[in-house]
């Protein structure tokens, strides 16, 4: 699924077998308690994922922050309400892990994402930057 769309296919490799990066990559997070990755399962297919990653902090006293990344739902499950479960389901995973704040980040040209992410509530509070330093 994370090739699934135009971002997606010029930057991940869904081949068999797969890159080794990918399994180091689920070792590390499945070794990390401030990792989660889930998926939504039907009739024993992954219809969804999304990695959820608790954040310590300073700001706001100290507080924890939920970071939601990779959410992907199957092109054949799109607008049937998954994605809005998912998001439901990792805030509340937030909740339970004492966060403050929940955030996120989409690409700038994900404008149906946009409008996902701020029917549920989220809104446009901060610009972000990101920098491909090539490692890994």
């Amino acid at each position: 699924m994370l090739a699934d769309d135009a971002l997606g296919a010029a930057r991940e490799d869904a081949g068999l077998p797969l890159d080794p990066g990918y399994i180091r990559a689920f070792a590390a997070i499945a070794a990390d308690p401030n990792q989660m990755l889930a998926v939504a399962e039907e009739d024993g297919a992954v219809v969804g994922t999304l990695q959820l990653t608790f954040i310590p902090g300073l700001s706001y006293k100290g507080a924890w922050r939920g970071q939601i990344e990779a959410v992907r739902v199957a092109a054949s499950r799109r607008g049937q309400g998954l994605g809005a479960r998912m998001i439901r389901w990792a805030l509340d995973e937030c909740r339970a892990r004492g966060c403050r704040l929940v955030q996120l980040s989409t690409n700038m040209s994900r404008t149906d994402a946009h409008r996902f992410y701020e029917r549920l509530g989220f809104s446009r509070s901060h610009f972000g930057y990101k920098l491909d330093v090539g490692g890994g």
